[in-house]
């Protein structure tokens, strides 16, 4: 697995002096023999690192602090050995901004019969322990997640992984930056929001440019670096003779390439991570980037179409969770339906931006007319979505408060060849069924455009939502509407009630 460069997770047990040094000394070691492990398993995406057992009120508020003020720190795991008065974590806990995973595991996984005595049963009392402390963090209010079991159990780790890629997001969520081109869609609602509130709940930041700002960078592409990345594209897709031979279709293609490099080079200027534009607003451009944002999407970048910040921070933010998995990311919008007998189906796409990276097969670089809003040849990557399981999340401004809505489907193989569609594709059937998911996400508020998913899980965006404080709605197997509707209800008043008056 590739981990992300400097990124860690902080081991830490907690203990107390009542023990002595022969039984400190032993946590102290298991401990450690325990982050080895983790670390040389190759599950997570981050280093863990087994900090110095802590064992009074002053040790941990200064690990706490020091986790703070570690940008390479994106949380901790805590896991209490033996007993750890749990009045010893307020301090701590109280000043700790980072997310943190409670760990209830022991170091043996089998009981020594033959051999227990006092001193086993006091040195290895997790047990014992973690309910004490987590006593406190339940009487803080504090949300965490909780993982229970032996620690070499692959379950186990599966947790572990899923909780550290979402600690990963939330670590990019507090810096990440937003570029706007240009507006909103006229008229449509789901993609507008409070910026200001997204900034205060997730820490990123949403910046607006006119498009001409962008369309002064895209002019000043060298016709070299066009060149090159043409040859870029031959060697990445399937492009035809035709298209590279005819002067107008070719055309097209220097048209996406400069458009590419010039975003590419606004971007990382500003050091945005994520970006939106509108087809309605595409003042100085050769028109709406398709093969431009295919690409920028599959180098990492979260994008949302019509001015859709939200779906681009979240898109953004999914990308870093799922690196080093199998399967991609991508923007994408439930399209049109087919209904037939048995399990009936949902046809995803958007007008030209669907990210490669969920491509089931080599995508193929072709150039079509865009008819939407402003009529152009545009040049686009055609493809459809490996087949797999895989969710689509919907991040909700709900005017006061924010929702994650999550649905889970699985993507399947059209039953026939799409001869006649130019843009990419995804063919999922929900879960439970389709009357029901699309049900549950219209009574939930879903937005039309979605992040889709096969490298990143539900539980991954849960422990993400959690570490926000903001409500998660997941639409699965065991969905039902009467259930949901209820949730919805009980949901609404938590949040109301939980920010007070």
């Amino acid at each position: 697995m590739n981990k992300v460069a400097n990124k860690e997770v902080w081991f830490v047990t907690g203990s107390q002096d009542l023990y002595g040094p022969k039984v400190l000394a032993t946590v102290a070691e298991d401990s450690k023999a325990i982050v080895a492990g983790f670390n040389q398993s190759g599950q997570f995406p981050v280093d863990i690192l087994c900090k110095p057992t802590v064992k009074s009120p002053q040790e941990i508020h200064r690990v706490c602090q020091q986790a703070n003020a570690d940008e390479n720190c994106v949380g901790l795991i805590l896991w209490m050995h033996t007993f750890s008065p749990a009045k010893m974590w307020i301090a701590g806990l109280n000043e700790l901004r980072k997310p943190f995973m409670h760990l209830h595991t022991q170091f043996n996984a089998k009981l020594p019969w033959s051999e227990i005595n006092m001193n086993y049963m006091n040195t290895h009392q997790s047990a014992h322990g973690c309910r004490e402390f987590g006593f406190i963090g339940t009487r803080m209010r504090i949300e965490r997640k909780v993982v229970v079991g032996h620690w070499q159990n692959p379950d186990v780790q599966s947790q572990i992984d899923d909780w550290c890629r979402a600690a990963l997001g939330w670590a990019e969520s507090q810096t990440l930056k937003v570029a706007r081109f240009g507006d909103n869609m006229r008229q449509v609602a789901v993609t507008e929001g409070d910026k200001v509130a997204a900034q205060i709940q997730f820490g990123y930041e949403v910046h607006g440019f006119g498009v001409g700002a962008l369309a002064e960078v895209v002019n000043q592409v060298s016709d070299a670096d066009v060149n090159a990345q043409l040859d870029l594209y031959t060697q990445d897709y399937v492009v035809s003779d035709e298209t590279l031979k005819d002067s107008v279709l070719r055309q097209m293609l220097v048209n996406e390439a400069r458009l590419e490099l010039g975003m590419r080079q606004f971007l990382e200027q500003g050091n945005f991570k994520a970006f939106t534009n509108c087809f309605e607003d595409l003042y100085g451009l050769t028109g709406l980037p398709g093969l431009a944002t295919q690409r920028l999407m599959s180098q990492g970048y979260g994008y949302g179409g019509e001015g859709d910040w939200k779906t681009s921070a979240m898109l953004r933010i999914m990308k870093v969770m799922g690196q080093g998995r199998k399967g991609g990311s991508s923007f994408m919008e439930d399209y049109t339906y087919n209904f037939q007998e048995g399990a009936d189906q949902v046809l995803g796409a958007h007008m030209l931006e669907i990210c490669p990276s969920i491509a089931a097969k080599k995508p193929s670089l072709e150039v079509h007319r865009h008819t939407i809003g402003v009529k152009c040849d545009v040049a686009r990557l055609l493809f459809t979505a490996a087949p797999g399981p895989a969710i689509n999340v919907s991040p909700i401004d709900m005017g006061n408060r924010f929702r994650i809505l999550i649905a889970e489907v699985d993507t399947v193989a059209p039953p026939a060849d799409l001869p006649h569609l130019p843009v990419a594709s995804a063919l999922w059937e929900p879960k439970p069924n389709l009357a029901t998911s699309a049900a549950a996400w219209i009574h939930a508020g879903g937005a039309h455009h979605n992040v889709y998913s096969q490298a990143v899980t539900t539980e991954m965006v849960m422990d993400f939502a959690e570490m926000a404080g903001v409500e998660t709605v997941v639409i699965d197997e065991n969905t039902n509407i009467r259930t949901f509707k209820n949730e919805l209800r009980q949901n609404a008043a938590y949040y109301h009630l939980s920010r007070g008056l």
